[in-house]
Formats: structure tokens, sequence, C-alpha cells
């Protein structure tokens, strides 16, 4: 990259708050090394009428996955991630970068920072759903059950009713495994029904198709690889790479092959 291309670095309000001497750093790295404008959103429109005037400026989000998948989503309906290349620079907490660095980010922000001045573009694959939603990643469904409330604080009814499950709890083969009624069909053959019920659904974009695995209660997962997937059935809610949607009875994805480009280092590997 040279030193004359023009960035709009866009610096998500989270990354401010959470680690605001990284974001210096990185600002820094990018400043040194490009013409940089710099906006400072506070909210999701803020970011939004940022993005939308970025004019011949490549954009560059400094955050987490959130930020990295709005900025994916509000290019993909204004319907501008084909103009250029999309750039990211991750801060946050480890648990919040999953979806950047399976991409091929680089995990360290200074790393990454310097990846945007000099990497190279790769196209990456993305699953739009029916209502113009977005996977960067992975898709479960339906949506991994919440976690669980925090314990109560000990008492002595607590410890004998604890004592009384104990007692009488199944043995491990008993355990029973929440089971889904979900109809799945795959570039329109039916790979499970309703009559059928199973434990979840996995998607995954990997060179311009989908991977689908099906999860039954009591039989090995099976794959199939698709363009479209559809999921219907009782309403169920779905987890497109950090988000949970729903519910909903039926939704359909579709793989866009190298739908949008990220810069990465020249030596990165990344699934899309």
């Amino acid at each position: 990259m040279s030193a004359h291309d023009q960035l709009l670095v866009v610096i998500d309000p989270v990354a401010r708050r959470n680690d605001g001497e990284s974001v210096r750093i990185a600002k820094d790295v990018l400043c040194a090394g490009a013409e940089a404008k710099i906006c400072l959103p506070d909210s999701p429109e803020e970011f939004s009428r940022a993005l939308a005037r970025r004019g011949a400026r490549r954009p560059v989000v400094i955050g987490d996955d959130r930020a990295l998948l709005r900025t994916v989503t509000l290019l993909h309906r204004e319907r501008e991630l084909a103009d250029g290349p999309l750039s990211f620079v991750p801060i946050g907490a480890p648990g919040s970068l999953e979806v950047a660095h399976a991409l091929g980010v680089p995990q360290n922000a200074v790393a990454a920072a310097r990846a945007v001045l000099d990497g190279t573009v790769r196209r990456l694959d993305l699953l739009v759903d029916d209502s113009d939603g977005v996977v960067l990643g992975d898709l479960s469904i339906p949506a991994a059950r919440g976690p669980a409330a925090a314990p109560a604080p000990p008492s002595v009814w607590g410890t004998c009713r604890s004592l009384v499950r104990t007692l009488v709890r199944p043995a491990p083969g008993q355990v029973a495994i929440r089971t889904h009624r979900l109809r799945v069909e795959a570039d329109g053959v039916l790979l499970s029904d309703v009559n059928a019920p199973v434990e979840g659904v996995t998607v995954r974009s990997l060179a311009g198709t989908a991977e689908i695995t099906v999860h039954p209660p009591a039989a090995p997962a099976f794959h199939a690889t698709a363009h479209t997937l559809t999921v219907s059935g009782p309403d169920f809610r779905y987890r497109a790479d950090t988000v949970v949607s729903g519910p909903v009875r039926r939704r359909t994805w579709t793989v866009r092959a190298q739908a949008w480009g990220l810069t990465l280092p020249k030596d990165a590997e990344a699934y899309g």
C-alpha cells in the first residue's frame, strides 16, 4: 500500500471504552503509514453515516466481531460490498474476536494495523439469508442455549434439595437429549424432516459452497454441501456469528462466493 492511499478509520465506541490505549497505538500505526481520516461514532446511526460518507477512502474498522459484522451488513444492504476491500483491526476481549481471527486477521492490533498498510486483499464467501442478514463465519440452528443463571446463595433447604437430586439422578445414559423438529433442505434435497428430530444443524461457507452438518440425537452426524439451505419448522432461533436471531418458522441461506474483500497479511490463512 502506498503512503498516498487514503483511509477512513472508524473506531467503534466499545473499543474506545474498553481499551483506549490499544486504539491509540493502532491509530498511530495507521496514520504513520497513510493519510487517514479518523471517525469516532457514538451510536450505530453515526457509524452508518460515517461509512456512507467515506467517498474514495478505504474503510478501516477498529473494534470487535460485532463491529466487523455490523460493517459488512451495512455495506451488503447498501449493495456496496463489491466497491472495494474492507480492513479491520481487532480490539476487544479474546472471546469477542473469534470470527475475525478465524478469517485470518492477526490477533495483535499492531500486526493487524500493519497488515492494513501492506497486506493483500482476500476474497471471502458470504452466507446471506432471505431477510438480508449475513453470516461471516459459523451458523448454528437452533441457537445454542444461553449461559446459565448465576447460582443462588447456599441455604439449608437448598443443600437438602441438592442431596435429593443427587440420590435420584438418572444414570448418564438416561440423561435426556434436547431435540428439535426441523425440516432441512439443501439445494431442494431433503436432508431431514420434522418426523426425525435433530439436535441441531451447523453451517459454514467454504470454497463457494455451504458445508452443512446435521446432528441426529442417536446417530453420527452427516454432512452435505449446497449453495442454498432452507430450514423450517416450529419457531426456532439461530446464531449467526455472534448474533442470535428469531424466532422464525422458515429461513433460507444462500452462499455468495467471493462476495467481499478483506485485507489480510500476505501469508494469512482463513476459511471462506
